[in-house]
């Protein structure tokens, strides 16, 4: 089979040209650069922002202006169900029903209300399985929930070490941790996406078998939602927490996410209620005994911020006209052309972390540096200054990630020329 990509300025332009999805870069804002634009690769830290939200958040401020408390009840959006406007494209890009989940709070506050009804330890059973290496607010989360039930961290927290050359985990490892310790593990919190590696995860497996094993789960999106295709509710998960500010362009400090199962709806498993999550049909009798709305908009709060929802509004129209199947099969070839980019054009230079397989893997490639951290900071930097934007992470990695929904394949070769000049300045 004759290979399906090149390293020529005329292969990159021309693949652009037949891209389908091409039009939706003019969506975004891209930060300039010099004369020109920056090569954009840090969507999965945070996305770009979507041309359409200056507009929809001035029509909001003016709203306000206009109709004071008003706005509760008027205008072509009235604030009372705002949060409601997002919640059938997001049902439909993590695959799930509308009540399953609910645009809120942050990510971390989020994580802490789905463990605190369903992380209940017991005696016999109270462990939480999370892979080594996780994200540190995930791990401080369940570090402090794991204290708050009396239990000590150093013997109720199984950390799942990478069992992969490239520091990945395989399924095999998961499954006989499972076999070895599910009776004792209360909890089993797992990324979609592991921030570091790139690392894809089968939900529906590690569901499967952990529900075998008697244990809850739970998995953080952060990097997945937005990146990789989703089927939430069929994949059996308990709960799924996210944040919107990396792919899905909700911009800095957006409202996160969180999905509850079905079979959930009407738990009367413990929670921290707020009047948000009170039903909407009698909300306003402000009735003492609280009654959740079924669903996982029973585990609201407070009512949600409209500014901040109208950028995550926006960009989640624009991944329904694009179509998420769409999305991720550019991403494969987008990512797949950068892989074999850095293979053939700076192999002596690079090494890819994250696995090669497509399906275990997001838009994100995560490259460790010859040489060393002090020699991969020199080239971060390098590239940084010339208006390649990824992000680094301790101790020695670059991350970079071709969005498919502004991203393109001339991107990925400015990356390897931007590599190429550093290495021909004598590093």
């Amino acid at each position: 089979m004759n290979n399906p990509y090149d390293a020529s300025p005329a292969w990159a332009e021309q693949a652009d040209r037949d891209d389908p999805l091409r039009a939706y870069r003019e969506q975004f804002l891209i930060p300039p650069h010099g004369d020109g634009l920056t090569l954009y690769f840090c969507g999965n830290s945070l996305g770009l922002q979507a041309r359409g939200v200056r507009e929809a958040i001035n029509d909001e401020l003016d709203y306000w202006g206009e109709l004071g408390v008003e706005g509760h009840f008027k205008g072509r959006l009235p604030w009372m169900d705002y949060h409601e406007y997002v919640r059938e494209h997001l049902s439909e890009l993590v695959g799930a029903s509308m009540s399953e989940v609910v645009a809120m709070n942050t990510l971390s506050v989020n994580l802490h209300l789905m463990m605190v009804s369903f992380y209940r330890p017991t005696r016999e059973r109270h462990k939480i399985l999370i892979e080594a290496g996780a994200f540190p607010s995930d791990r401080y989360a369940v570090a402090s929930q794991i204290r708050f039930h009396g239990h000590d961290p150093d013997q109720a927290l199984i950390e799942l070490e990478a069992d992969e050359p490239d520091g990945t985990v395989s399924m095999q490892a998961i499954e006989h941790v499972l076999h070895e310790h599910g009776d004792d593990i209360a909890l089993v919190m797992w990324p979609g996406v592991q921030y570091r590696t790139g690392q894809a995860f089968d939900l529906a497996a590690i569901t499967r078998i952990a529900h075998a094993r008697g244990c809850m789960v739970g998995f953080d999106l952060a990097h997945a939602v937005g990146n990789i295709s989703l089927s939430l509710h069929d994949s059996g998960a308990d709960f799924a927490v996210w944040c919107h500010y990396k792919y899905l362009n909700g911009g800095p400090g957006a409202v996160g996410g969180a999905f509850v199962h079905e079979r959930h709806a009407r738990t009367n498993r413990p929670r921290l209620a707020g009047w948000w999550g009170h039903d909407k049909a009698t909300r306003f009798r402000m009735d003492p005994h609280f009654d959740p709305t079924p669903g996982a908009e029973g585990w609201q709060l407070s009512n949600p911020p409209i500014l901040a929802l109208v950028p995550l509004r926006i960009s989640l129209q624009l991944f329904h006209q694009a179509g998420m199947q769409a999305l991720r099969a550019k991403s494969e070839r987008l990512t797949g052309y950068l892989e074999w980019l850095v293979e053939h054009e700076l192999a002596d230079t690079l090494e890819v972390l994250t696995p090669r397989e497509s399906a275990r893997r997001g838009a994100q490639l995560s490259l460790r540096v010859h040489g060393g951290r002090d020699r991969g900071r020199a080239l971060f930097e390098h590239l940084t200054a010339h208006g390649v934007i990824g992000d680094w992470r301790e101790p020695d990695v670059i991350r970079v990630a071709p969005v498919p929904m502004y991203n393109c394949y001339r991107d990925c070769l400015g990356f390897v020329h931007a590599v190429q000049a550093w290495k021909g300045s004598g590093n």
